[in-house]
């Protein structure tokens, strides 16, 4: 595979030749037509902005395919970031339910934060979830990972940072 972008008329080559197989095997694996069909659109679009080159028809189908199973993944992490949020609402009373416009932006913080979290080692990101979320104290972090107390003080820090340049871009 090379970085070369394709052609507009590859690109229409491209989809017409493996859209149908993709949004098949999308559809097999999400069992839900619609989101079949918006991922297959999505990983075009993708290929669009990124244009690529392959050296084979099987090499377009595991490039294809393994772009797919990113976006599944993506829409599944979000569907529960969504739901543990919903979850979270219905335990709310009704008087302290936020606008839609504010759960929106609380919608989007929640994605743009799991994906900081993702981006840093396991062990920082469990660290500060179970500092920040659930309130421990280093000494049952440190036994929960198995590590020193200083380094789930280590973990945390760096977690901090993370999150702070991030608001920082953020403003």
């Amino acid at each position: 595979m090379s970085n070369m972008g394709p052609a507009p008329q590859d690109a229409r080559t491209l989809y017409h030749d493996h859209h149908g197989w993709l949004y098949a095997l999308l559809r097999r694996k999400l069992r839900c037509t619609a989101d079949a069909a918006d991922l297959a659109h999505d990983v075009f679009v993708r290929l669009l902005i990124k244009p690529r080159s392959f050296d084979s028809h099987e090499g377009t189908r595991a490039y294809l395919s393994t772009m797919a199973r990113g976006l599944c993944t993506d829409l599944w992490r979000r569907r529960q970031i969504e739901q543990a949020w919903l979850d979270a609402l219905a335990a709310q009373p009704a008087a302290h339910v936020p606008s839609a416009e504010v759960c929106a932006t609380v919608l989007e913080t929640l994605y743009q934060l799991d994906a900081l979290l993702r981006r840093l080692p396991h062990r920082a990101a469990d660290a500060f979830l179970l500092a920040m979320v659930h309130e421990l104290p280093d000494r049952e972090i440190a036994a929960r990972l198995g590590v020193s107390e200083r380094t789930v003080r280590n973990h945390v820090a760096r977690a901090l940072l993370a999150c702070t340049a991030w608001q920082a871009r953020a403003e």
